[in-house]
């Protein structure tokens, strides 16, 4: 029984996404602490260490053969940038221009994707250690290979690590990206059946509000779901695991489909069947069905069979018993609101089924088109095209790339006017804290310094308690692991082991206790600077730019109707140009709510116009999960003059209104707030006699909900427009 117990204590340790990387560390953060012992090099240890860190962060997920071509880039980039230091450490002028110049270089590689950014970032990081070693040394720059030669030796140690890694257990990252997304959206689906609770004064709003977040958090999952299936793919055709995998993202995709739709108002469901159980039995089969998706990232997670539990047809058919008492009372004001809640029993079925088919995904057929987007470059014309893209002022990566090297080189002017013991550490702190936006800069200032404190109190007292080398020598390799782990997810724990790591490793060579005060100082300088830089030079204040997300946001919804209508119109197939505008739409909506969660850290003057973010995100996610209610249908067959009326007609209007709003907003013009052709519309399309086809009832019920959605936008965002000129004018008069 214990062995058993154990055996799955172990399973479970391995399915959690950080053990695998918290296995690479230790091995290679213990393989150099047991090299440098058994050598009797322990001045070594402190290069090799902050090696593998730099390593390690220039890690991203790729197929073997891509991780060992990164790894040779990498190790490329930080020699040459490791070597420059040394060499023009004893011209500061000189220095200084090249560390700069350098700086608005690498920034500028982020352009070109994830994997470039990490690289540029982790040579930065490089770069810098290599400052505080020469700078341990006295400046002296005899044998100047030397520090550089032992930090890429421990940035090769880790890399190979993760190439093997890679090699023997290929499908790892795929399976726990897949488990991620199921578990968002069941985490979804449980948010989404709180909406049916038939109470009086329920705040559907403020629910739609935390629906909007959790859809971030689900587009994110299934955005890194994406990139790892595609490394593991590329231009090959899929292998059978992959296939395997391939068919349960594309099921994924549809799950997200079905489970963002809407095809009621929630408010007069609520109204209407107070006194009726069908909405308890909608919120009932919507938990089971989120507790479906967790228990398949559960079964992804230890590689065990999925059962979905049949039980839940019976959860359907008391939804549909229940449809049916309610049809058989015959209530003339409940005729609109059953027939949304049949599109709700549909909808909830298929989602049924598409859970269903998870259980055997090998028993899939093959998607009709299969490809996925790559949006990295490709050739040298389009890393080009993509950087010239990005060389303009209007561009945040360039205001991070020119205000990144300012606040180094402030740093390095700092660190020589005061020069205290290891003053390196301020310009450290400044390139981990100094981040593109000011709110995700003060965020990580405050964890920065907090954790520092923490990681020097503790290492103070562990000192204390533990004077013996050996005994300081694993905590070193323990507080390594609580850096890596923690570094993503919880930036002060993160930041406390990193702290006490260096203490460790600087007590193996010499005086820790020398490091207390300086560390804590040059925490306070770095993260002064950095916050500075962000506050004073070129600032990206998002209030200032939220007219331009509200926008994009409105142009990828108005793009998504395109694609639905093009495809009630040509008929259904989950093509490229379907699935891209779905997940722009998607995209838009998860980058409005990061925006605005950034906005609530700016001063008070800055997020001005939260509140109008805010209530926009809900209204805008309204209509996405309307869109979505409306593609989630798309296999019936309208009937001829109701596909040219309702497409050509219906539907070219509204994708007019939302791209005429959104380009509105984009060039501060004022916005029309009342249209009453679009209030003519919206009765129209609501006024239906009872022997119309079903899908057109259907199209035509989700057409009119959308049209309900442009009064509240166009009043938003005139609001929006309106206080952005009066703020404009203000200083003028």
């Amino acid at each position: 029984m214990a062995t058993k117990s154990l055996r799955q204590t172990l399973r479970r340790l391995w399915a959690r996404d950080k053990f695998s990387y918290s296995i690479r560390v230790f091995i290679a953060l213990t393989g150099s602490m047991a090299l440098c012992w058994w050598q009797n090099e322990m001045h070594l240890l402190i290069s090799l260490f902050l090696g593998i860190i730099a390593s390690a962060l220039a890690e991203t997920d790729d197929n073997w053969q891509g991780r060992l071509t990164a790894l040779l880039v990498t190790l490329l980039c930080f020699s040459i940038a490791a070597l420059s230091v040394e060499l023009l450490f004893p011209y500061p002028w000189l220095f200084v221009v090249a560390l700069a110049l350098a700086a608005f270089c690498l920034t500028m590689l982020g352009a070109l994707g994830e994997r470039y950014n990490a690289i540029a970032y982790a040579t930065l990081i490089l770069s810098v250690y290599t400052m505080i070693g020469v700078d341990q040394r006295g400046g002296e720059v005899a044998d100047f290979w030397r520090e550089p030669m032992v930090l890429v030796a421990g940035a090769a140690w880790y890399g190979l690590l993760s190439v093997l890694w890679q090699a023997l257990f290929a499908n790892q990252p795929v399976q726990q990206g897949l488990a991620r997304v199921f578990r968002e959206l069941g985490l979804y689906l449980k948010i989404k059946s709180s909406l049916f609770e038939p109470i009086h004064g329920l705040d559907v709003e403020g629910r739609r509000l935390e629906l909007a977040k959790q859809n971030g958090r689900v587009v994110a999952a299934l955005n890194a779901s994406k990139e790892i299936i595609l490394n593991r793919v590329g231009s090959s055709r899929a292998g059978a695991k992959t296939s395997r995998y391939l068919k349960l993202y594309f099921l994924a995709q549809d799950i997200h489909e079905r489970a963002s739709s809407s095809h009621y108002p929630y408010n007069a469901l609520a109204e209407a069947f107070f006194h009726s159980d069908v909405l308890f039995r909608c919120q009932r089969l919507l938990r089971q069905q989120g507790n479906a998706c967790q228990r398949l990232c559960e079964s992804l997670q230890l590689r065990q069979p999925f059962v979905y539990d049949e039980s839940f047809a019976e959860a359907l058919g008391d939804l549909h018993a229940s449809l049916e008492h309610l049809r058989i009372q015959s209530n003339p004001a409940w005729k609109g609101l059953l027939r949304s809640l049949r599109a709700l029993a549909n909808n909830l079925a298929t989602l049924d089924r598409l859970l269903s088919d998870a259980s055997n995904p090998d028993a899939l057929a093959e998607a009709s088109d299969s490809s996925l987007l790559n949006r990295a470059p490709q050739n040298l014309k389009e890393i080009r095209a993509r950087i010239r893209q990005n060389l303009t002022p209007t561009s945040l990566l360039f205001r991070h790339a020119l205000r990144l090297p300012l606040a180094l080189v402030v740093g390095y002017g700092v660190l020589h006017l005061i020069h205290p013991t290891q003053g390196y550490w301020i310009m450290l702190t400044t390139l981990f804290v100094c981040q593109p936006s000011y709110g995700a800069t003060r965020r990580k200032l405050g964890q920065r310094i907090i954790g520092t404190a923490i990681g020097l109190t503790v290492g103070w007292a562990l000192f204390d308690l533990f004077p013996s080398p050996l005994v300081q020598s694993i905590f070193a390799v323990a507080a390594g692991l609580v850096f890596f782990v923690n570094r993503t997810t919880r930036y002060t724990l993160s930041t406390a082991g990193i702290t006490l790591m260096v203490l460790f490793c600087f007590n193996q060579t010499g005086d820790g206790y020398g490091l207390f005060l300086p560390r804590l100082f040059d925490t306070l300088v770095g993260s002064l600077i950095a916050g500075m830089a962000v506050f004073l030079f070129l600032p990206d204040w998002q209030g200032r730019r939220l007219n331009k997300v509200l926008a994009s946001t409105l142009a990828c919804n108005a793009q998504y109707l395109q694609q639905v209508l093009g495809q009630y119109a040509n008929g259904k197939r989950d093509d490229l140009a379907y699935r891209l505008a779905r997940r722009n739409a998607h995209n838009a909506d998860a980058a409005l709510s990061t925006t605005l969660a950034n906005m609530l850290l700016e001063p008070g003057h800055f997020r001005k116009e939260a509140d109008i973010g805010f209530r926009f995100l809900v209204l805008s996610h309204t209509l996405l999960s309307y869109l979505s209610g409306l593609g989630a249908h798309r296999g019936g067959d309208l009937p001829e003059p109701a596909r040219q009326h309702l497409i050509s007609d219906v539907g070219a209007r509204l994708v007019g209104s939302l791209q005429a709003i959104a380009q509105a907003l984009a060039e501060r013009r004022p916005i029309q707030v009342q249209d009453e052709n679009e209030q003519h519309l919206a009765d129209t399309l609501e006024h239906m006699p009872d022997d119309v086809d079903e899908t057109q009832r259907l199209v035509q019920a989700q057409l009119a909900l959308i049209c309900r959605q442009l009064p509240p936008l166009r009043n938003l965002a005139a609001h929006l427009v309106k206080d952005e000129a009066e703020r404009a004018v203000a200083p003028a008069a």
